[in-house]
């Protein structure tokens, strides 16, 4: 579902510790880990260089199983440029793709 955004999966930071990373070719600057409790759900965006990404995040969200929460568009209500993408991931939580 990050493959349209440019990020690919990487290593764990530390060895030892549940979690995944993620992030471009030359970074690592996202990660998900499964050592501390999941709490209420949260929103997470990922800046797109290009709309057509968030629209391949969309589609590829959807094809992974998450549930639509905004297809991809313009909303006005945030700025005038800004075009954005959200799904709920399988734990509830708010996934957004979103350039501006």
């Amino acid at each position: 579902m990050l493959a349209p955004l440019g990020f690919r999966r990487h290593p764990a930071w530390q060895d030892g510790v549940r979690e995944v990373t993620f992030g471009t070719d030359a970074d690592a600057d996202f990660a998900i880990s499964l050592e501390y409790p999941v709490r209420a759900p949260v929103h997470i965006a990922f800046a797109a260089d290009r709309r057509e990404q968030v629209d391949a995040f969309h589609a590829a969200a959807l094809a992974a199983g998450a549930r639509d929460n905004g297809a991809p568009g313009l909303r006005p209500e945030y700025s005038s440029r800004y075009y954005g993408a959200f799904v709920f991931d399988p734990d509830g939580h708010n996934v957004e793709a979103v350039v501006r």
